[in-house]
């Protein structure tokens, strides 16, 4: 009994344990806010089993409102399986009355007879600059105030009154002064006072410098920030990383970004506005121009002779495999190029390998990302060769010599040398290395060298010529008589086409079945008119187009004149002319005629049937 009570605790323990494991209770506040602004605390811990919350102190802060307390819950079901999950969040409203850097201590809450504490968060508070005020939204969800750019604080009302200390963008660049190759970060950052709702422009084609631009998230979250005594909303709006490219002052020139600002029509009066359904809001385009920056580029410092273009900081490592082989077989060597700088822009260092090694040409994998330091990651360098020859090699040491930008000289690295056994090959064709362990296609060795054709070959009398024989007179003739029947065709179809009537003889059935095909869906669709229309359409066509009797000469008596002189049967001609009279009767009488549709389509098809067999 003792022994199970005592594992019945030990795992009520570890169940306890791992749940207390897997909560998370996480505190939230914004960054930055103003002196006297209310702003809110919250935190959520997920799990609906919490109690016994403890508040931080909250010092430096007034507790305006809290705590509040809500619960939140969610069911999903994906392919059949159910997934919940819940959380409790407690709130306060808090404000800040003397400016500085303030941190709220972790909050704490019991879960399952454990304490849970939550993270401390930082919070700077700026004094109340000239651009307090209202808010209004941003673009990407952030807020700005709206206040006017000029000294007084009144808010901003109209086109007019924005000046370009209320909306206005810096560019800055990480560094002014660099050598070439060196990585510069390029930042462009929007300040505003006012509602801007959406902002266009990109950086221009710089002469002398390599660009990457740096991802940013689509959705601008806009923070507030003091700058030169004033408090703004600002967002980084873009970022670019650049190489220069050469040495001397390389400018950076003057961007243009036009911005939709949402500004108050003073011309609307309040309360037409409100009974007319207008906001009294007004959309302008605003030209914001950033300042130009001048780059001072220094030439790196005399080039050592192996430099591999590499500039910024480099750590180099290397890997032979296998290092013992037969006679032409294939080895891969692989250098790891791993650091931060212009990693795009290094050139492929040099291996000294033996004179009677077959060596290919390295193949580059780039495995770095884009970063604000620059490129950072890794460049590997996969050299490819086969030995020819029994006995032991030595693979000396590769050079890397890269600029180091943090000390400003060129540094050299080295790998280390491997040495290789080759031993006698297994025999066989020598030439035709297999290099199918290493997925390498197989290779001539030279141009005067050749392997051994295979297969079934094919010999050719000596003296024997094309030229003359009855099959080149014959290669010339059959063309030329296929030409001619072609030709002689072609004109008889031309002639053939130009008679227009027989063309509309001929397509006279065609066009008829086309018209009974969409009485057919009429029929089916009840639409009694139509299709009496489209019946007599497709029967008086069929004669006129047969027969090639004009519109003005298509009545009853011509048709059956016409078709007389055709040889028609009399019997034919007496059911197609019934056929015409029950479709004109069942157009114009009174009643329902839906019931003698389908007896008056059979019919046309009949009519049209037989006219097609005996003209």
């Amino acid at each position: 009994m003792k022994r199970t009570l005592g594992i019945l605790i030990l795992l009520l323990t570890i169940s306890v344990r791992l749940c207390a494991d897997g909560v998370t209770f996480t505190a939230s506040a914004p960054s930055t806010v103003e002196v006297g602004d209310k702003f809110r605390v919250q935190f959520t811990i997920n799990t609906q089993g919490a109690s016994h919350f403890t508040p931080p102190d909250f010092k430096g802060f007034e507790v305006i409102y809290g705590p509040s307390t809500s619960s939140q819950s969610s069911f999903q079901i994906i392919n059949g399986r159910t997934t919940q999950s819940s959380s409790i969040t407690y709130g306060f409203v808090v404000l800040c009355s003397v400016p500085g850097t303030y941190t709220i201590n972790p909050a704490s809450v019991q879960v399952e007879g454990n304490t849970v504490k939550s993270n401390p968060v930082k919070i700077k508070v700026l004094s109340m600059g000239q651009g307090g005020g209202s808010q209004g939204q941003q673009p990407g969800g952030g807020r700005s105030s709206s206040q006017d750019g000029g000294q007084s604080s009144r808010p901003v009302t109209s086109g007019r009154d924005i000046s370009t200390n209320a909306l206005f963008m810096t560019a800055t660049a990480s560094r002014t002064q660099v050598y070439e190759q060196e990585a510069i970060l390029l930042t462009y950052k929007l300040y505003t006072l006012v509602n801007i709702t959406q902002l266009e422009g990109k950086l221009p084609t710089l002469d002398g410098f390599h660009i990457q631009e740096v991802t940013l998230p689509r959705n601008k979250d806009f923070q507030l920030e003091q700058y030169n005594g004033r408090n703004y909303r600002s967002v980084v709006w873009s970022q670019y990383v650049l190489f220069p490219q050469k040495s001397g002052d390389l400018v950076i020139p003057s961007v243009t970004f036009e911005g939709t600002v949402v500004t108050r029509n003073r011309n609307i009066d309040p309360i037409d506005a409100f009974f007319n359904g207008m906001t009294g809001m007004q959309e302008m385009t605003k030209h914001i121009t950033t300042p130009r920056l001048v780059i001072h580029v220094s030439p790196l410092p005399s080039k050592p002779a192996n430099f591999s273009g590499a500039v910024g900081q480099f750590t180099v490592s290397s890997s032979m495999s296998p290092q013992e082989v037969n006679a032409n077989d294939a080895v891969t060597l692989r250098l790891n190029v791993n650091g931060v700088g212009n990693m795009k822009l290094i050139n492929t260092p040099e291996v000294a390998f033996p004179k009677d090694f077959e060596t290919y040409d390295a193949k580059v994998n780039d495995k770095f990302s884009l970063t604000r330091s620059g490129l950072s990651g890794s460049k590997e360098f996969e050299y490819l060769f086969v030995p020819r020859h029994a006995g032991n090699y030595t693979i000396p040491s590769i050079d890397f010599v890269y600029f180091d930008t943090q000390t400003k000289t060129y540094k050299t690295l080295k790998t280390e040398p491997y040495t290789l056994k080759v031993n006698k090959g297994l025999g066989g064709n020598t030439q035709a290395a297999d290099y199918s362990n290493n997925q390498q296609d197989v290779r001539e060795l030279n141009q005067d060298i050749r392997y051994i054709k295979q297969g079934e070959v094919r010999l050719h009398k000596h003296g024997e010529q094309f030229w003359g024989t009855g099959r080149y007179l014959l290669s010339y003739a059959v063309p030329f008589l296929l030409f001619v029947v072609a030709l002689v065709i072609g004109y008889k179809r031309m002639a053939f086409n130009n008679d227009k009537a027989r063309v509309r003889g001929r397509k006279a059935n065609k066009t008829a079945l086309k018209r009974m095909k969409k009485a057919n869906k009429l029929l089916a669709a009840k639409q009694q008119s139509a299709f009496y229309d489209e019946v007599l359409r497709a029967m008086l066509g069929y004669v006129a187009d047969k027969l090639n009797i004009p519109q003005e000469r298509l009545n009853k008596d011509n048709i059956q004149t016409e078709l007389t002189a055709n040889n028609v049967p009399q019997e034919h001609i007496t059911a197609f002319i019934k056929t015409l009279n029950d479709c004109e009767f069942a157009r114009y009488a009174p009643g329902d005629a839906t019931a003698n549709m389908e007896s008056v389509y059979n019919s046309a098809i009949n009519a049209i049937s037989q006219m097609e067999g005996t003209i």
